[in-house]
């Protein structure tokens, strides 16, 4: 098979008529300047697929049914006790639906592979189910249903806070021993065989959800895959953290953990410089999820400070209160003009694009968070690509980096998406959408009669 498009974001730059031929499921060949053959597809502006480095997807179904104020003042704690009543309901054929239509908006949006952080595991009463992968399972199948890469995160979460805190009531179907969580990875393992390009990691939930010797025991559990940790992502969780151990979170963890290349530190938001110059150095990557912190009050990640100390950041859509890549992208950048009050703050230097310097800057960090071996429309990579409306007037008249430009801030729109080669999204709408969003709505009219 082969695509030909008018332009392309390649890994040396944007270059006009480019044919990329996939054979099984990856970019076998990228010729640059030449003319589509007969039997080529053609299109306009091809992007590599961005990686979706962060999601709970079950709480895609609640979305919106968090926005009414409460008592007193609300915040991160006063959503988490509404998920938490949320997710005593869901069940493992419910999450199944839950999942496959975010995955289908993930893909429409222009992601094209999810890390799923998932801490859903026991029955409503927080008994473990006969089969481990329960409730891991129903995600596999939503991924294969949708067609998105799946980087699946099973999550170790023993406890309520700093110290070993006892878990709380409403945290029973997440809670596991280290005996349980090994059960559960190879559990997972197999649930994942026979599902093209998978990949398993695991999640530490938290410094509040795991001691320091369970976090040294579950860490082999990871092998060579990705090890994905919340941190930092409230300034109640710092106060915690230094009332504790003395220590930072970010510090506490860069000084008790082996952090490196193959580290997610999901949000960081209130990491100071020295945290962050350690987090550089390590290589870990920053999984920022600009829309849901938005949504939460959580802050604004020093995204400016971290990038010009080396440091590698990916996006995600967490809590997919609002599904859209370029608009994660947009209220990343958003953010920082608003907390330093200039423009263009993320560009990294005169003359550059904002648009194109997040996008690949988020293609790199994310493909290694989500361990992808390699990443962009390169020979040797997943064939994972996005194109653009060609008659979207928001890209009207537009080459290269100014197109991305155009897609994050003046609301282009995705036309087609293609996962390991396969087009998934064709008009923008994906294939599959029909049914798997009467499934959701059934299964929403469940959970929320």
């Amino acid at each position: 098979m082969a695509l030909w498009f008018g332009q392309a974001m390649l890994a040396d730059g944007w270059r006009k008529d480019v044919r990329v031929t996939v054979a099984d499921g990856r970019i076998a060949r990228v010729e640059a300047g030449v003319g589509a053959q007969a039997d080529d597809e053609r299109h306009g502006v091809a992007l590599p697929g961005l990686p979706n480095v962060h999601s709970h997807a079950f709480q895609r179904g609640m979305a919106g049914l968090a926005e009414r104020s409460g008592e007193g003042t609300d915040s991160f704690w006063t959503w988490r006790e509404a998920m938490y009543r949320f997710v005593d309901r869901v069940d493992s054929d419910a999450l199944r639906a839950i999942a496959a239509l975010a995955y289908v908006e993930m893909l429409e949006s222009g992601f094209t592979r999810v890390g799923e952080f998932h801490y859903l595991h026991h029955d409503p009463a927080g008994a473990a189910y006969g089969d481990p992968a329960e409730m891991a399972r129903a995600v596999v199948e939503a991924a294969r249903e949708s067609g998105i890469g799946l980087t699946l995160l099973p999550v170790f979460y023993a406890h309520g806070g700093f110290g070993g805190e006892a878990p709380g009531v409403g945290q029973r179907r997440f809670v596991c021993d280290v005996d349980g969580f090994a059960q559960l990875v190879e559990a997972a393992r197999g649930a994942l065989r026979g599902l093209d390009g998978a990949v398993l990691g695991i999640a530490p939930h938290s410094l509040r959800a795991v001691t320091e010797s369970e976090l040294a025991a579950i860490l082999p559990l990871a092998g060579e895959g990705p090890v994905h940790i919340h941190v930092a992502e409230q300034q109640a969780e710092v106060d915690g953290c230094l009332a504790w151990s003395g220590r930072r979170p970010v510090r506490w963890l860069i000084d008790h953990a082996p952090v490196d290349e193959r580290w997610c530190l999901i949000h960081a938001t209130h990491a100071d410089e020295e945290e962050l110059a350690a987090v550089a150095r390590s290589g870990a990557v920053v999984g920022l999820c600009p829309i849901t912190e938005a949504n939460l009050g959580d802050g604004i990640f020093p995204a400016r400070a971290f990038l010009d100390m080396g440091g590698g950041i990916g996006v995600g859509s967490d809590s997919n209160v609002r599904i859209d890549a370029a608009g994660e992208l947009c209220m990343l950048e958003y953010g920082q003009r608003l907390a330093r009050r200039e423009r263009n703050v993320l560009a990294g230097g005169p003359g550059r694009s904002t648009g194109g310097t997040l996008w690949r800057a988020c293609v790199a960090g994310g493909a290694q968070a989500l361990g992808q071996e390699c990443a962009g429309i390169v020979e040797g990579a997943v064939a994972d690509m996005v194109s653009l409306r060609e008659d979207d007037p928001a890209l009207a008249a537009r080459e290269g980096d100014a197109l991305v430009d155009g897609l994050l801030f003046a609301g282009g729109r995705v036309d087609s998406v293609w996962r390991g080669g396969r087009r998934l999204v064709s008009g923008g709408v994906h294939v599959g959408r029909a049914a798997i969003e009467a499934r959701y709505r059934d299964a929403l009219r469940g959970l929320l009669a």
